[in-house]
């Protein structure tokens, strides 16, 4: 199936080598679980780069846009844990982006995930969007299970008070998501539709690069009371 739900936060760091194990543990058994549960979020992803920056990178699905500005959100956001607020304050080169889930084909999750940054302007958006809905057909691409496209809304993204991402960075930027069952396979993706001559009608993207799964967490996953 396409993903789930109409919205997205999508978020990427790096942080110190030092502080990196405890990064991880306060992700692994605090953070994700915390985000899933709020109403409206669906599911969770963490990614580890293989050959991206920044290093890490999270996916949160929710139902519609506007969970992302919910007073659930909003409140989870203001109320940080102690352990939450520790492990902010270290990011590094982080970039945060609500976005809207604009196309989105194939079936099921990969073990590995392209991520493409186009920056659109009011002029093209119309054309670039049409264009892709031909570019994200994972049936055409061996190893590819499912494409997508998620287009930022600048006036959610950006850093909140206790998240010191860079400020609107990329929050008008389009990020193309390429699910695969192997790096190789999505980095052959990447090279036939979006950089070179294959990228047409687009300029090359503004980045690129390729993730591999750490663990993922879905709404049903977490127990009830």
């Amino acid at each position: 199936m396409p993903l789930a739900g109409k919205g997205m936060l999508l978020t990427s760091m790096n942080v110190d080598a030092a502080d990196e194990a405890d990064f991880n543990r306060w992700y692994d058994r605090e953070h994700l679980e915390e985000r899933v549960a709020i109403e409206g979020f669906l599911e969770a992803r963490r990614y580890v780069a293989h050959a991206a920056n920044p290093k890490y990178l999270c996916l949160y699905s929710t139902e519609t846009l506007a969970v992302l500005d919910s007073p659930a959100y909003r409140a989870r956001l203001a109320n940080p844990t102690d352990w939450s607020r520790q492990t902010m304050a270290r990011f590094k080169d982080m970039l945060r982006v609500v976005a809207r889930i604009t196309i989105s084909k194939g079936t099921g999750r990969g073990a590995a995930l392209g991520l493409v940054r186009l920056r659109p302007t009011a002029d093209n958006a119309g054309a670039w969007r049409d264009a892709l809905h031909e570019k994200l057909a994972p049936e055409k691409l061996e190893g590819i299970v499912s494409m997508h496209l998620l287009e930022g809304e600048p006036e959610l993204s950006g850093a909140t008070p206790e998240i010191p991402a860079v400020r609107n960075a990329g929050a008008r930027d389009w990020y193309v998501l390429i699910d695969g069952t192997q790096v190789s396979a999505v980095s052959t993706a990447i090279a036939e539709r979006f950089t070179g001559p294959a990228a047409a009608p687009f300029p090359p993207p503004v980045s690129v690069g390729t993730y591999c799964l750490m663990w993922d967490l879905a709404k049903s996953d977490i127990a009830s009371d």
